[in-house]
Parts: structure tokens; C-alpha cells; sequence
């Protein structure tokens, strides 16, 4: 009797081979893990090995029985509950196994837990070292999970409701958009030379891809380059964090409700993802379908992404990624006491906060995968992704420290992955890599100069304190004049770069006015060593002030020494755009950048540093298929947002109607006259 296709494709030589690999492979594992786990358990009797291949067997069943029931929990969840869930579920699997030993080796609840614990954490190190630090098993299970999605989606368009076949790669086009957040041109291109990026580099020696700088302007931060990305918007975003005089509110980009409100101003609907695409990890939308882990919208995924659950209750996904997150916390120390030995510099504090945040950007790094896999076998026309991990070790490590290089091979890795989880997809996807920004590497301005930048804006506009040339018996004849009230300042900074906001006015002050008000504050920031630049609106336009002469921004004019001369030829359209953002501040400093070493001083403790000018925050790269053609010049993330929807238009997944400008908003150089009252008369905005 003839097999039907299905029993067919069911026995298949590679399938069989493949299916045996596995179930000895986890033999093996489980032998070990189960061997090691008594053996460290005091108390415990031994036993001969046919005991221990019995307990093998009975936690094999017993996770062959539960898993599937936890994992429909786990789904049932979503959210914070999956996470929670997804951990007990591994420890779960084991305790009932124990339970079940008919050797009754492990007696008592506490000993099981504990006991479970331990061979969990042995399961995840020992498979981890079996793929010798490779994500073979990870990209096993993503492929598991993406046959899953395809066939309920085959089931619901009225397909067979069980079949053996593996679904057929997808041919229609779609769009993958990796972010990898924090990598300058230079360094990219440096490690692809060095071979340590093996598949960025046969990419781009095969000729299959093409890498290019793109310029990011000012500022060089992650929400105003994605801003312009995913929405075109990017003057709506003038730093990472600054103040709305309007409001008298500060605005901090990476909290979720200052997030959503951005988002309400940079969205018309138009967006880059507008077209059925999904959001992972980002600060904003793009005016996606689905947005995935992305700031505005804060919320972990729901019930219906399977690529969440799948993640959390596999024994390969989060309860892995939680031991490896350990072993990265003591990587991270031993790193930076190497640093403190070695006294090397620059470099800052890499404790507290920190020590959290480079597990959990790993982590973020392996869900964002796994919710890629889950978008790519649905279908969905584009994605766009953003992994950090990157960024936020070269913040405390720096940008080229081998500390960083290994995360940006990490990421190199995840890209293969991407790539090997392709033939599963029900798209044929096309692979865009490009970053938001670069970093600047340098001692910090309070390392250099023993204060901040706060500290100096205080300084410098602190009362005189010299006693009156007036005879002391005179000064108290008669009643002292009352001072005139001064508005107080406020300094927002975002790695080298700084906005300063005289609060109690609603518009913003040109220079006359402040010099009325602090005479010594624009001459003193200007002559500061550890200030490269300030600007400041002026009757005839913006002007930049440096330690040894101005640049009238608008047409040119350079009176003694040009400051921006360190800061490259495109310093003076960067600041001449910066200065149409909205809520600007009346006062721009940017630190000064070293003219040997190209290091800044950046006005926060990191070492590694971007949303200003100087050095190679401004170079991020684009890495996109070379037969692509680039018909825009890369200067702004606007011009990456109108370059994308270009190439999304020529594989047919938008028609893109003509859209206005968005707005930046009030004109910023209104005069004082035509507001009509003084400075000192201004109330104070908002609360």
C-alpha cells in the first residue's frame, strides 16, 4: 500500500536522521543534568544507572504531557503573566518529574523546588555549551514555532486542519528592517575588515549587499533618528530630553507616556509601517498594524503573539536567556575590573543600573527574534526592529572596546539567524540593516573639569557677590532697591550635547535679552574648555559662539576663529536644521571634541556618548541590497524614511499618495517687541 504524501513527508531520510539526533541529544543532556543534580543534593542516596535512565524517561513524558498544556497557558496570558508563568513552567516540568521518581530519592517540597531549580540551570548551560555558544537550538525552536503559525494560518484560509508538510517558502516580497542602535560606519566597516562579523561581511563580499555612511545630523539621538525613520518627523524631536516651555513640562523620550504624546505629534497616518507592518522594539510606531514592545505603546504582548509565549515557555528561550543573563552579569564585572587594573581610559562607573540593564538587553534581543520569527511566518509585508545591546554597553564600555565588539558579534549572529529562519517564512523577506546614530568615545565633562555643566550655567549666572564701593555708614540710610526677578534656567542634557531654557518666558530668548539678564552666560560657556559650541537666535539669525570667535550660521560670516571648523563640513546645516525643531532651547552647548582623537566630553557619565556633534556619532551606516538603487542624498532621517518607502514602493507593498510637511511648530525667531512685554515680566509657564 502506497504512503500518503503526508506519512512521506513524515519519513524522509533527513527527517527520521533529524528527529533521532534530537531525541539523543536530549537523552543525554537530561542524563547529565539529572546525574549532576542528585549528586550536588545533600542528603540524597544513590542509586544505580538504570534509576537515573528511569528518571531520564519519566522527564521526558512528563515534559512531552505538560508542555503543550503549559504552553497554551502561557498564551492564555500574554504579557506579564507569560513571563511569569514560562519560568515556574520549566521549574514545574521538573518537580513533578522528581515527585514521580519511583527511587523517592528528593522527599519535601522545598528540597523539589530547589532541586528543579538547579537542574534548569544545568539544562540551559550544558545545552548552551553543546551548540558550542552557537544558537542552533534557538533557531530550532524559532523554526518550530514558525511551522505552527503557518499552519493555523493554512487552517483558518480553509487548508487541511492536521498535515505533516512543511510549509512552502513564501515568493511574494517583504521587508525586514534590522536597527542595530549605536553603530557608527566606521566601526562596522573596521570589524567586517577584521573578519570578526562573518555574515555582514559574505554580504557584502558576495556583492549581494552594499554598505554606505549616512549622516544623522543633529540631534544624533535614537527618537529623533526614528522619528525621521519611521515617521518623517524628525524636527518634532529636538534631544533625547528637553523642556516645553508651553506646558513647563519635561519631556523625556524614553518614558512610555512622554512617548505616546510624541508619537500623537509625529503621526499622520502615513507612516513608514502604515501598510499592514509591525513594530518591535522601537521608541515609536511608525503607524504600525501591530507594535510590539515599543515605547509608546507600553505594553508587553498580548495573547495573540505566539512568538511571546512560544519564547517564555520553552526551555531553550527565557529560562535560557535568564541563565546566560547571569553568566553576562559576571562578564560585566570581571570586564570592569580589568578596566580598573589596566587603569584604563576614559571609562566610568559600570555598576548599579547597569548591571541589569546588559542582561536584559540580551534578553530583549533574543524576544525581539523570536517576535521577528512569529511576524515572518504570518507574513506581514515589513518589519522594523531595533536591537540595543550594542548601545548600551559601548555607553559604559565605549564604542571600539572589546567589551562592545563581542555585542556587535552577537548581533552579527542574529542576523544569521534571521537568515536561516527565512526558508520558514511566508515571505520572501529582503534584508535592510541600518543604525540610528554612532558613538563618541571621551572622558566625561565632570571628569574632566571637577563640575557639570549645571554646575558652570549656575556659576555663571550667580549674583555678584563683591561688597558696594558705597561708605557702609551710607548704605543703610536709605531702603535697597528691589532686584529685578531673574528666570531661572534649566539644563537638559543628552550625551554631549545641552539645551539650556530660561523657564519663565513662553517664547524663545535671543541674545540680546540674555546678555540683558546674565551678562556673563554665553561669553563664559564660549571660553570654557570644555565647550566647543554655543547658539544662540539673534536678530539676523542663529549665531555659533566658540573660544575664539562666532559663525552667523545663516550666511556664513566668521568673526575670528571658525568654531565649527572641528566639527566637519556639515556642522553648519546641522545646526541650521536643529534650529527649526521644535521646543528648542534659547541656549545650544555642545562640548568641545578633541581635534587629535576625535573625543568629546560628554555633559553625562558615559564614556561612550551621542546626540550632538563631534566624532562619529553622527556616522550611522546603511546596509541594504547593492542592487538597490539609492536615489536620495543620506543626509537626515527623514531622507533613510523617504529612501525606505522608495524601495517598499518599488517591491509593491505601498502606493504612496503626496503628504505635506509636518510642521515643527511656532517660528522661533518671533521678536520681543511683537510679544510685548519684557523678560522679567514673563509668567512662569505651566506649573
Amino acid at each position: 500500500m502506497a504512503l500518503s504524501p503526508d506519512m512521506r513527508a513524515l519519513f524522509t531520510r533527513r527527517r527520521v536522521l533529524g528527529r533521532a539526533k534530537a531525541v539523543l541529544r536530549s537523552a543525554i543532556t537530561t542524563f547529565v543534568v539529572v546525574t549532576v543534580t542528585l549528586w550536588l543534593m545533600p542528603g540524597v542516596a544513590s542509586a544505580d544507572i538504570l534509576d537515573t535512565l528511569n528518571l531520564v524517561l519519566l522527564v521526558a513524558v512528563t515534559g512531552a504531557v505538560l508542555r503543550p498544556l503549559l504552553l497554551a497557558g502561557v498564551t492564555a496570558l500574554g504579557g506579564w503573566g507569560a513571563m511569569l508563568f514560562g519560568v515556574s513552567a520549566q521549574v514545574a516540568v521538573m518537580v513533578l518529574a522528581l515527585r514521580l521518581d519511583p527511587a523517592n530519592r528528593i522527599r519535601g517540597l522545598p528540597t523539589l523546588v530547589i532541586a528543579a531549580i538547579l537542574a534548569v540551570i544545568f539544562a540551559a548551560l550544558l545545552d548552551w555549551m553543546a551548540d558550542a555558544g552557537s544558537d542552533d537550538t534557538f533557531v530550532r525552536e524559532a523554526r518550530r514555532l514558525m511551522r505552527g503559525v503557518r499552519r493555523r494560518t493554512a487552517r483558518r484560509a480553509g487548508g487541511p486542519f492536521f498535515t505533516l508538510r512543511r510549509p512552502h517558502p513564501g515568493t511574494e516580497p517583504g521587508l525586514l528592517v534590522i536597527q542595530l542602535d549605536g553603530v557608527a560606519e566606521p566601526v562596522l566597516r573596521w570589524a567586517i575588515r577584521a573578519g570578526n562579523l562573518p555574515i555582514l561581511g559574505h554580504w557584502l563580499r558576495s556583492g549581494s549587499h552594499s554598505l554606505r555612511r549616512w549622516h544623522t545630523g543633529l540631534p544624533s539621538t535614537t527618537p529623533a533618528s526614528q522619528a525621521g525613520i519611521l515617521h518623517g518627523a524628525s524636527r518634532q524631536v529636538p534631544a533625547f530630553r528637553w523642556f516645553e516651555k508651553e506646558t513647563g513640562k519635561v519631556m523625556v523620550s524614553n518614558r512610555p507616556r512622554d512617548a505616546a504624546v510624541i508619537e500623537r505629534r509625529l503621526s499622520d497616518g502615513q507612516g513608514l509601517l502604515r501598510d499592514g507592518g509591525v513594530s518591535i522594539g522601537n521608541a515609536f510606531g511608525g503607524d504600525a498594524v501591530t507594535n510590539l514592545l515599543t515605547v509608546s505603546h507600553a505594553a508587553l504582548p498580548g495573547r495573540s503573539a505566539r512568538g511571546w509565549a512560544a519564547f517564555m515557555a520553552s526551555p531553550y528561550g527565557f529560562t535560557r536567556a535568564l541563565v546566560l543573563g547571569g553568566a553576562e552579569v559576571i562578564t560585566e564585572l570581571h570586564q570592569a575590573r580589568l578596566q580598573r587594573r589596566r587603569n584604563l581610559q576614559p571609562r566610568v562607573s559600570r555598576s548599579g543600573a547597569y548591571l541589569a540593564l546588559r542582561p536584559a538587553a540580551m534578553l530583549l534581543r533574543d524576544v525581539n527574534i523570536s517576535l521577528i520569527a512569529e511576524q515572518m511566518a504570518r507574513g506581514v509585508p515589513v518589519v522594523y526592529c531595533d536591537l540595543v545591546d550594542y548601545d548600551e554597553v559601548a555607553h559604559h564600555a565605549g564604542p571600539a572596546r572589546p567589551e562592545s565588539m563581542r555585542q556587535l558579534e552577537s548581533l552579527d549572529r542574529m542576523l544569521g539567524v534571521l537568515e536561516r529562519l527565512s526558508p520558514e517564512a511566508a515571505r520572501r523577506y529582503h534584508l535592510v540593516v541600518l543604525s540610528d546614530h554612532g558613538q563618541s568615545q571621551g572622558a566625561t565633562f565632570r571628569q574632566r573639569y571637577d563640575e557639570t555643566l549645571d554646575d558652570v550655567v549656575e556659576r555663571l549666572t550667580a549674583e555678584p557677590t563683591a561688597g558696594s564701593e558705597e561708605p557702609a555708614e551710607e548704605q543703610g540710610e536709605r531702603a535697597p532697591e528691589p532686584a529685578p526677578e531673574a528666570a531661572p534656567l534649566l539644563v537638559m542634557s543628552s550625551g554631549n550635547l545641552s539645551l539650556v531654557y530660561l523657564t519663565r518666558v513662553t517664547h524663545r530668548v535671543l541674545r540680546a535679552e540674555i546678555e540683558e539678564t546674565y551678562p556673563r552666560l554665553i561669553a563664559g560657556l564660549a571660553a570654557h574648555p570644555g565647550v566647543g559650541l554655543v547658539v544662540v537666535g539673534d536678530e539676523d539669525g542663529p549665531v555659533a559662539f566658540g573660544p575664539g570667535g562666532t559663525h552667523r550660521l545663516r550666511d556664513g560670516v566668521v568673526t575670528g576663529q571658525d568654531p565649527l571648523l572641528p566639527y566637519g563640513r556639515e556642522a553648519r546645516d546641522d545646526l541650521l536644521r536643529h534650529q527649526e525643531a521644535a521646543h528648542i532651547g534659547d541656549l545650544i552647548v555642545i562640548s568641545a571634541v578633541d581635534g587629535e582623537t576625535a573625543e568629546v566630553a560628554a555633559f553625562e557619565e558615559l564614556v561612550g556618548s551621542h546626540g550632538g556633534l563631534g566624532g562619529w556619532q553622527t556616522d550611522a551606516m546603511l546596509v541594504h541590497p547593492a542592487a538597490w538603487p539609492v536615489t536620495t542624498e543620506l543626509i537626515g532621517p527623514d531622507a533613510i524614511h523617504r529612501q525606505l518607502i522608495e524601495w517598499l514602493t518599488m517591491l509593491g507593498l505601498r502606493e504612496e499618495p503626496a503628504r505635506p510637511p509636518i510642521s515643527a511648530g511656532e517660528p522661533i525667531y518671533a521678536s520681543c517687541e511683537a510679544a510685548g512685554d519684557s523678560l522679567a515680566d514673563r509668567p512662569v509657564a505651566g506649573g
